[in-house]
């Protein structure tokens, strides 16, 4: 693997090439004339230079003049060259080379920009905080071009690395153009008020353009209103912008809330910011520098009642009268337009439409703050403080992400201590401290760390000390007594130097990351600048001249409500409460459908899925009903049968349904899905689908492509039929529904729509049943899908310029477990992905991007750390550029990976237990639960019943000797002449009754095996396996068994050896002396012995008392008795006597046994239905019923009282469960069932009924 891992990555390196393509950088005219070439010697200057001939007059593109270009004095970080291009200029691109004939190169750089060379700001690349990869050799040109442009005047290179083996070298040239724009000045008290003709004004429309710059967080841009509160506002607070649009006319009131969007951060860093908003109607798009917002507004704003003056800057106090605190933009404002109105322009030509108010300048002014960046926890700045004076002062403003950090420490003379000003959790923290004394300690401020500037003020003077943060006086405390304070001499801002230096500053949480400016030391600031040129203090690790923070929660790239926080250097997401996990929040922590949970073991019940996976939508709750077949079951509003009467097609009559998850949940559930179907029954009494005589629908139904469908049955959309139509049983061979025959008699058409293109149900119309006699009735059950369907193969890259994806959609599904071959390729012309036979798809390559993909971490295959799922299924033949790459061989030493491939079972196949046997399916796998005692998807639903007075369970191997030989039932291994010489017997069981008999085992030779719990309560095992002798009997009298507890048993025979064991705690092994063999066996009895048998007297009297209880989970090898009994999924040769009723032996012992019995519904399917019978389940004749139920009673009762006794049972649970389904009834229901009777009455002996 790893010469083939080699070969990828020398395939997939990153290309420098000469041929540089000047393209356009976003502009609409020509803007990539060299500009440096032209410069005079005066605009270059540089950090230092290693001689007259290695000046910055010398780094000109491609010429030898003196050295051949620039060198400092000494090669480091701290290193600069930097131009003045005399004005500002539009930068799109910068070229450098390396010294000319010299080993001097740079090998990365930094690109700044200023407008006055202060305040330098970096140049990213696509939010990157790297810098640009530079040169490899000395002449070679290396071009970058720039995406956004620069407009700026200043430009400083700050090498990073270089050539090893040589020292920093550079010539550069700058391409662009002149920039034009108008500019105003605003001093925080002044705004500009414009005026318009509103004839030239749209009501619905607004575009603004501008850009501003300012050190203050907080101001108003620009404020639009109306006079009954309709606004348009923009402003600046805490260095983010907010747009915030209001409706005064908002219909609620009281749920109304203002359109508010925010965006940009960090925004009060004195350089150039832009800003667009446009305002179409409803739609609102925001845009500040490269972000973006858009927003599409419900209610009342589309038309906003404004007056006809917008105000920019702050808002006029007459006249206004603004609901909200508001301060002004203190600052400037660059070619600011309104509706194409270019507004600076007509301010400057003092055109009436403007009024100025206060004092502006068309210029824009430069505050000469130097601010210093602290880049790692181990920077630091030593400043010395020559005042002499007997105090510590000091004032700075600083801004981080970080919670934990040293500010400030200075020692103290005299006293050998020293002074702490640090943050700990976002607090301030001041504590000072001297030997033999406790230290005093000050706390101030909270969540500093919140980007924010802060202002921090210390004074510590004879025997006081007391701290400011932004202005407040936090506290102020007495020291150290009498004594004189006196600084030690150094300030050490940040953090500390290594202890080589020999100083005594401590840093207690680490050093400080993010900005500092405007310092001052005993009330004299501090010239940055001379620090930067060394001839003040010390330094380590700064940028000087420019604050490096940075947003990185800008964009969020949080995803799903993540909230997202920072340090200086990450950013970290909170996915508490959001439904994802992950780095990001990518990956939902719930599965996509029902089938994806089954795969994990779970059973039936409530899930949240998430059917887009890590997309969009949110996760909804649905119900998974866990059979065979998961099936995903998506409830709606109108599960009842509902009433309709008195429509016609000029009055229709319409019924919505709403159901639990919004349509694109829906959508994306359905589109996964294998298979999904929903059944919809229409009632009819004289009420038609279709008009017979010109085919016009008279009733129909619209999903969710919101077109209207005419079929009502069926997995095609076969207009105007019905299911009776497609099978051809119509009541009318005529007509292709039943309700077409339009009869004076209730009749229905049901039918299970399953063209999942048209799923779900959203609306039924129905327009006939206006006539006499007429009434009509509809009941749509829920939305059932199962399955999962890959259908899709995605291959995506990106370039460079964003990711880019190329899909192939298959018509069939790739989940029909045979292999498909996939063959994707991207070069420098296009990208093509083909499956099997299908037509390729092709996408052309990008004009912009790098030429080859630069990769450099591993290649995964089925999967990676970051993805929401991986494959599941085979992968073979794969190849990398034509190199075969050795699967197997991997998938040996990784976990969940295995070589070969052996289907689901292989993965999946521990999920059945019980005995379970995994079978394949094309989509899947199910689990085999035949010769298990158990039922249920993965074989673990224990089968259990409760046994009343004198009922057995009585299961035949053979009815005589002779007839077993050829058998090839389940049975036939006891059959005939052969010996039974082991078998293995699990049961559990409750009850509180002695003796009982649990099981027997009996043969035609009179040999036995019982199972009993004999008078004492203890537990017996006897075996006669010779006729001749009396039996072994394993006696368990450690506890009385019948305590009404559950009990498992668990009996294991090889020849005369016996294992036994009791619930998993006690175990006995015995050896049997009546023989090994158990010959020619007949039946297995639970319960009651109902015939004369030749046994010993405690079985016997146990077999004449039977069980009264519950048994659960009885196995005989491979005979499983109560599920033969209870669940008839196939003839077995089973005797049922007395009351034997399906249960739970988990439920408590007391309980009644009709209470522990479990009915399992399956959505709202109900099995067979009589087409005929108007509504199935709900809408039944209780005359017919009643009538029904006495003739059945009538003939039971000339029948044998067994027989009687268990129809008895049937009738009174048949009559619960109709009690209890009636009071669900809905109310039309209700009204349709009564009108029923008469009819149902008189066509009573054209019914069947099953009881």
């Amino acid at each position: 693997m790893g010469s083939v891992t080699g070969a990828v990555l020398k395939t997939l390196l990153l290309l420098s090439t000469p041929n540089w393509n000047r393209v356009l950088a976003g502009n609409s005219h020509d803007c990539d004339d060299p500009l440096v070439s032209a410069l005079s010697q005066a605009s270059f200057s540089s950090s230092s230079e290693l001689s007259s001939s290695h000046g910055p007059g010398f780094a000109r593109l491609n010429r030898r003049d003196g050295a051949g270009g620039w060198s400092p004095l000494v090669s480091n970080k701290y290193q600069w060259l930097q131009i003045d291009l005399g004005e500002r200029m539009e930068i799109t691109a910068v070229a450098t080379q390396g010294g000319y004939g010299s080993s001097n190169w740079v090998t990365s750089y930094l690109l700044m920009f200023s407008d006055s060379g202060r305040n330098w700001k970096q140049y990213r690349q696509e939010d990157s905080i790297w810098g640009f990869s530079g040169n490899a050799n000395a002449d070679s040109v290396v071009y970058y071009r720039l995406q956004p442009s620069i407009k700026a005047r200043f430009l400083r290179f700050i090498p990073l690395e270089w050539n090893p083996k040589g020292r920093i070298g550079m010539r550069i040239e700058v391409f662009g153009c002149a920039y034009r724009s108008e500019v105003v000045d605003l001093d925080g008290k002044s705004c500009l008020l414009y005026r318009f003709d509103q004839k030239s004004l749209s009501p619905i429309k607004d575009i603004i353009s501008l850009k501003f710059k300012t050190m203050q967080s907080d101001g108003i841009l620009l404020h639009r209103e109306g006079q009954n509160g309709d606004h348009i506002t923009l402003e600046l607070r805490r260095g983010k912008l907010f747009l915030v649009i209001n409706s005064g006319e908002a219909k609620l009131p009281s749920t109304h809330v203002p359109i508010s969007l925010t965006l940009g951060s960090l925004l009060d860093d004195q350089h150039w910011h832009s800003v667009l908003i446009q305002r179409l109607g409803k739609q609102v798009n925001f845009t500040v520098d490269e972000h973006r917002r858009r927003f599409h507004a419900q209610g009342e704003i589309s038309y906003l009642h404004l007056d006809y003056e917008i105000s920019f800057g702050g808002i006029p106090a007459p006249g206004k009268s603004v609901s909200f605190p508001h301060k002004h933009f203190h600052g400037c404002l660059e070619n600011l337009y309104y509706n194409g109105v270019d507004v600076i322009d007509l301010a400057k030509q003092q055109n009436p439409q403007i009024i100025i108010m206060g004092h502006v300048l068309f210029s824009c002014s430069e505050p000469q703050s130097v601010p210093v960046t602290f880049l790692s926890p181990r920077s630091y700045l030593a400043l010395p403080d020559s005042s002499g004076e007997d105090e510590v002062s000091a004032t700075f403003q600083f801004r981080t992400w970080n919670k934990e950090g040293l500010l400030l420490f200075s020692e103290l003379q005299l006293l050998s201590g020293g002074l702490l000003l640090f943050l700990n959790d976002g607090k301030l923290k001041l504590n000072l401290y001297h030997p033999g004394k406790l230290p005093s300690d000050i706390t101030a401020g909270v969540g500093l760390n919140d980007g924010q500037w802060h202002s921090i003020s210390l004074s510590a003077k004879r025997s006081y000390l007391s701290v400011a943060v932004d202005g407040q006086v936090a506290s102020a405390s007495p020291s150290l007594g009498p004594e004189q304070i006196y600084s030690g001499g150094t300030y050490y801002f940040g953090g500390c130097p290594d202890n080589s230096f020999g100083s005594k500053c401590k840093s207690p949480l680490g050093g400080f990351q993010g900005c500092m400016r405007l310092i001052s030391i005993s009330h004299k600031m501090v010239d940055l600048i001379s620090v930067q040129q060394e001839s003040l203090g010390n330094f380590s690790n700064l940028q000087i001249d420019s604050c490096g923070i940075t947003d990185r929660c800008l964009p969020n790239y949080c995803e799903h409500g993540g909230q997202c926080s920072q340090s200086w250097d990450t950013f970290h997401c909170n996915c508490t409460n959001t439904g994802y996990r992950g780095a990001t929040c990518h990956n939902s922590i719930y599965e996509q459908s029902c089938e994806a949970y089954k795969h994990r073991g779970n059973t039936s019940g409530f899930y949240y899925i998430d059917a887009d996976g890590s997309g969009p939508l949110e996760p909804f709750l649905l119900y998974c009903n866990m059979t065979e077949t998961a099936w995903t079951i998506i409830q709606h509003n109108g599960s009842d049968v509902t009433r309709v009467r008195n429509t016609n097609p000029e009055n229709p009559y319409a019924g919505l349904f709403e159901y639990v998850a919004s349509m694109e949940q829906l959508q994306a559930t359905v589109n996964r899905a294998e298979h999904c179907e929903q059944e919809l029954t229409y009632y009819c009494k004289k009420s038609r689908l279709v008009n017979k005589e010109d085919g016009t629908p008279l009733s129909w139904w619209v999903g969710r492509t919101n077109e209207t469908q005419t079929y009502w049955g069926g997995s095609l959309p076969d207009p105007q039929k019905c299911t009776c139509g497609l099978e051809g049983n119509c009541i009318d061979s005529q007509y292709y529904c039943n309700c077409d025959a339009d009869r004076n008699e209730w009749t229905n058409d049901t039918g299970f729509l399953s063209y999942k293109e048209h799923l779900p149900v959203t609306k039924i119309v129905i327009t006939d049943t206006g006539r006499p006699h007429s009434a009509a009735a509809y009941k749509l059950g829920p939305l059932l899908c199962r399955g999962d369907t890959p259908a899709v193969v995605a291959f995506s890259f990106d370039v460079g310029n964003g990711p880019f994806e190329i899909s192939v959609q298959s018509p069939t599904h790739f989940s029909d477990n045979q292999w498909h071959h996939v063959r994707v390729e991207r070069n420098t012309k296009e990208a093509s992905v083909q499956v099997d036979q299908l037509s390729p798809r092709t996408q052309p390559a990008p004009a912009d991007g790098h030429v080859l993909l630069q990769l450099n971490s591993q290649l995964f295959v089925g999967g990676t750390a970051t993805r929401q799922r991986g494959f599941l299924g085979c992968i073979r033949s794969l190849q990398l550029n034509g190199m075969a790459l050795d699967l197997e061989e991997r998938a040996k030493v990784t976990p969940g990976v295995e070589p070969g491939c052996r289907g689901h079972c292989s993965s999946y196949g521990r999920l059945c237990h019980n005995g379970g046997k995994c079978r394949e399916k094309p989509s899947g796998f199910s689990c085999d639960c035949t010769s298990s005692a158990f039922a249920g998807p993965f074989c673990s639903d224990e089968i259990s019943a409760y046994f009343g007075s004198g009922s057995s369970v009585i299961y035949n191997f053979q009815e005589n000797y002779s007839l077993s030989k050829n058998s090839s039932s389940h049975a036939a291994s006891f059959h005939g002449d052969m010996r039974l010489s082991r078998e293995t017997i699990k049961f559990s069981f409750r009850t509180t009754r002695t003796p009982s008999l649990l099981l027997y085992v009996n043969s035609f030779y009179k040999e036995y095996l019982s199972v009993i719990i004999a008078k004492n309560g203890s537990l017996q095992i006897r075996y006669k396996l010779n006729r001749y002798q009396e039996p072994d009997v394993v006696n368990f009298d450690f506890k009385n068994m019948a305590d009404g507890q559950l009990h498992h048993i668990k009996i294991n025979r090889e020849e005369a050896v016996v294992f036994v064991e009791i619930d998993e705690k006690a175990r006995r092994q015995v050896h049997l002396a009546s023989g090994t063999e158990l010959s020619a066996v007949r039946s297995l009895v639970l319960g009651r012995i109902l015939e004369h048998s030749d046994v010993d007297q405690e079985t016997a009297l146990a077999g004449a008392q039977g069980f009264l209880g519950c048994l659960s989970a009885v196995q005989v090898s491979h005979v499983v008795p109560l599920k033969a009994a209870l669940h008839h999924s196939r003839p077995a040769p089973i005797t049922i006597s007395g009351h034997v009723t399906e249960s739970s032996c988990v439920a408590q012992a007391g309980t009644d046994a009709t209470s522990r019995e479990r009915t399992h519904s399956f959505a709202d399917h109900s099995g067979a239905r009589d087409d005929r019978e108007p509504v199935t389940n709900t809408i039944k004749s209780d005359s017919a019923v009643i009538g029904g139920l006495i003739a059945v009673v009538i003939f039971i009762l000339l029948c044998i009282a067994a027989i009687a006794v268990c129809i008895y049972q049937q009738k009174r649970l048949y009559r619960r469960n109709e009690a209890k389904r009636s009071e669900n009834v809905a109310s039309a229901e209700a009204v349709l069932k009564s009108e029923l009777n008469i009819q149902n009455a008189v066509s009573e002996n054209q019914k069947e009924y099953f009881f």
